[in-house]
C-alpha cells in the first residue's frame, strides 16, 4: 500500500533511536516512484519517458547520486535506493560515444536495478555546439530503461533545482520517526517533552501551561521524526490534534476553548521533562551540575528529573526550566557560575586588588643576614639633606625600639650596623 507521502516499514535502523524501556517503535518510510511523481510538495514536474514496470520501487534513501563514472562502468558506490541523476554534462559524454559503447555502457548501468533515473533538461532541444544537449539524441538511454524495467523521468529545469527539490521532499518523506507517549508543550520557544507515567500530571501541566499564554503541540501520542543536522521534531497523531484529556472533564479541544494561538502544529524537542513521583529515600539533583540526556532517534536531548508532591506549582517550575535552558544556550551557567565562586572562597582564591593592606615585613634571625629590600623608584633630596646619607624609615614600617638589644655606638655589644636593612642616621652633638 502507497500513497503520496509514502508507506512504513520497520527498518534495520530501527532500534539505534529508541529510548530505553521500550518508549516506542522506530519506523523507516518507504516511497516509491510513483508516490514521488504524484506528489504536490515536490514542486516540480517530472513526466516518465520509460520504464513504467519498475514505478512501484521503493526509493529509501534521502540522498540523490550525480555520478558520470558509473556510465564508464565504474559501479563502485552506487547504492540503488537512491535516486540517479544525469545531467547537460553525463548526456553529452553519452552522445560523443558510438552506438555500441553507450549500449554497453547503459545496460551496465540500468543493470544495477536502481529505483529510478532522472534526466534534467532532457527536454531541452539539441545544440551541437553548447552544453545543452538534449534526451533525443541518446536513444539509447530509454532502451535500456525499458529492457530493465527501470523507471527513466525526465525535470524541466536544471539539475541543481532539481537536487534542490528532491532533497527537501525526501528529507520529509524518509525521516525516521518515533510515537512516543508524552506531552509536548512550547514554553517560551522552548520545546518541552513531558513524561512519566500515566495519570501523574502531564496533561494537567500542560493545560496550566496553556492558560497562562503557551502552546499545546501534542497530548499522550506525540509523532518524532528526525531531521538533520540532529534535530528531532515532534508532532500530534492525526486524530488526537489539538485535544487534551483532563481526568475529571474529559476531552478538550484546546484550539476551541483558548483560541488558535494555543495550538502548534509541529515543534522541536529541546528538554525532556520527567515526572517521577516524590519520594524521600530518593536522592534528586539539587546543584545542577550533572547533565542527563534522554536519547530519541540516534540523538541525545537535555533530561530534566522533577518530582511530583501536592503543593508544588509545576507550571512555575516548568516556567523557569525553559528560561533556564535559553540561558544555558546563551553560554549562561548558573549552576557552574555559582559553584566556581563558592570554590574560589573555599580555596582563598584572592586577587590583589581584593586586599589594600600590604604583607608585613618579616625580618631574619639574629646571626643570619637580612635581605634587603627592594629597591623603590629614587626620591629627590630634600633641601639640607645629604644625598648619599641613608634617610629615616618612614612611620608606617618603622621598628618598634630595641631596648635589651645594646645602642651600636657602644663598643663590644657585637651589633654591627649592616645586619638591618633600615639604619638610623647617628645623632649630632650640640655645641
Amino acid at each position: 500500500m502507497s500513497d503520496a507521502r509514502g508507506s512504513r516499514q520497520d527498518g534495520d535502523r530501527g532500534d539505534r533511536g529508541a529510548p530505553p524501556g521500550g518508549g516506542g517503535r522506530v519506523d523507516r518510510p518507504v516511497l516509491t516512484v510513483r508516490s514521488l511523481m504524484a506528489d504536490e510538495g515536490l514542486g516540480i514536474e517530472l513526466s516518465l519517458i520509460a520504464g513504467a514496470a519498475g514505478l512501484d520501487r521503493p526509493i529509501m534513501n534521502t540522498r540523490i547520486q550525480k555520478s558520470g563514472l558509473a556510465l564508464v562502468g565504474h559501479f563502485h558506490g552506487i547504492v540503488p535506493t537512491r535516486v540517479q541523476i544525469l545531467g547537460q554534462t553525463e548526456l553529452s559524454f553519452l552522445h560523443k560515444l558510438s552506438r555500441e559503447d553507450r549500449l554497453l555502457s547503459l545496460r551496465g548501468f540500468f543493470e544495477l536495478g536502481l529505483c529510478c533515473v532522472i534526466l534534467t533538461q532532457g527536454d531541452q532541444p539539441f545544440e551541437t555546439n553548447s552544453s545543452g544537449i538534449g534526451f533525443f539524441p541518446v536513444p539509447e538511454l530509454a532502451q535500456c530503461a525499458e529492457e530493465s524495467g527501470t523507471p527513466l523521468l525526465i525535470s524541466a529545469v536544471r539539475s541543481s533545482v532539481t537536487i534542490t527539490a528532491l532533497h527537501a521532499l525526501l528529507d520529509d518523506r524518509l525521516a525516521p520517526r518515533i510515537r512516543l507517549h508524552g506531552v509536548l508543550v512550547d514554553v517560551f520557544g522552548v520545546g518541552l517533552l513531558l513524561m512519566g507515567s500515566s495519570a501523574i500530571g502531564k496533561s494537567e501541566c500542560a493545560l496550566d501551561l496553556v492558560m497562562r499564554g503557551h502552546r499545546l503541540v501534542a497530548d499522550d501520542a506525540v509523532e518524532c521524526d528526525y531531521r538533520p543536522p540532529g534535530m528531532v521534531f515532534g508532532a500530534p497523531a492525526e486524530l488526537l490534534r489539538y485535544h487534551l484529556e483532563v481526568r475529571g472533564l474529559g476531552i478538550l479541544n484546546v484550539k476551541d476553548l483558548f483560541g488558535v494561538t494555543s495550538i502548534r502544529e509541529r515543534k522541536r524537542i529541546d528538554v525532556v521533562v520527567k515526572l517521577v513521583e516524590w519520594s524521600k529515600d530518593t536522592e534528586y539533583d539539587r546543584l545542577g551540575l550533572d547533565e542527563r540526556y534522554h536519547t530519541i532517534l540516534g540523538v541525545k536531548i537535555r533530561e530534566l528529573v522533577i518530582p511530583v508532591r501536592p503543593g508544588r506549582d509545576m507550571a512555575s517550575i516548568l516556567e523557569v526550566a525553559a528560561r533556564n535552558e535559553l540561558l544555558k544556550n546563551a553560554g549562561f551557567h548558573a549552576a557552574r557560575e555559582f559553584f566556581g565562586n563558592v570554590e574560589g572562597e573555599l580555596l582563598g582564591e584572592r586577587t590583589p586588588e581584593e586586599s589594600s593592606v600590604p604583607p608585613p615585613v618579616r625580618f631574619a634571625e639574629e646571626g643570619t643576614q637580612r635581605s634587603a629590600a627592594p629597591p623603590g623608584p629614587p626620591r629627590p633630596p630634600r633641601p639640607g639633606h645629604d644625598r648619599d646619607a641613608p634617610s629615616p624609615p618612614s612611620s608606617a614600617f618603622r621598628q618598634p625600639p630595641d631596648r635589651g638589644r645594646p645602642p651600636p655606638d657602644r663598643p663590644g655589644s657585637g651589633f654591627v650596623a649592616t645586619e638591618s636593612s633600615v639604619s638610623l642616621p647617628r645623632p649630632r652633638r650640640r655645641g
